[in-house]
C-alpha cells in the first residue's frame, strides 16, 4: 500500500488527489490529512442544501459547500479532522468484501487496534466516538 501524508491541505484539493488516484492507478493508497482550512461544509451527492444547510448562516460567514465525489454523508471540516482515505482494489484485503457494512467493519476493527489504549473506540454509521 502506497501512503500519501499531508498536513492541513484543503479538503478541495485532498478530494481533487483522491479522485485522479482512484481513476488514474491501481495501486492501494492510505491518504492521511491532519487538518484543513478554511472550515468547510462536504455534502454527499445526494444530500440537498435545502435540507442539510443553514443558507443565511453559510452565506455570512462564507463557508464554502462542496461535495464528496465518492458518496458520503455531511460533515463540517476544519483544522481539527483528521482525515484517513484508504484507495483499494476489491483484493486489497483477503476476504473483505467490497460492501458498506464490511468495509465499516473491517475499518471499525483496524482502527480499534489503533487507538487501543486511549479508550473504547467505536465506529457508527454517523461518526465515530471514542
Amino acid at each position: 500500500m502506497r501512503l500519501v501524508t499531508m498536513g492541513g491541505a484543503p479538503i478541495m484539493q485532498q478530494l481533487h488527489l483522491e479522485e485522479r488516484l482512484l481513476r488514474r492507478t491501481s495501486d492501494n493508497w492510505c491518504i492521511v490529512n491532519d487538518g484543513t482550512a478554511p472550515p468547510t461544509i462536504v455534502m454527499g451527492v445526494s444530500g440537498k442544501v435545502s435540507e442539510l444547510v443553514e443558507i443565511q448562516p453559510v452565506l455570512r460567514d462564507h463557508v464554502p459547500v462542496i461535495r464528496w465525489f465518492s458518496g458520503g454523508g455531511t460533515v463540517i471540516v476544519d483544522q481539527g479532522t483528521v482525515f484517513v482515505t484508504f484507495i483499494c482494489n476489491k483484493t486489497a484485503v483477503d476476504g473483505l468484501q467490497p460492501f458498506p457494512r464490511d468495509i465499516m467493519s473491517w475499518t471499525g476493527q483496524l482502527y480499534g487496534k489503533v487507538f487501543r489504549g486511549f479508550g473504547e473506540f467505536h465506529l457508527r454509521e454517523n461518526g465515530m466516538s471514542k
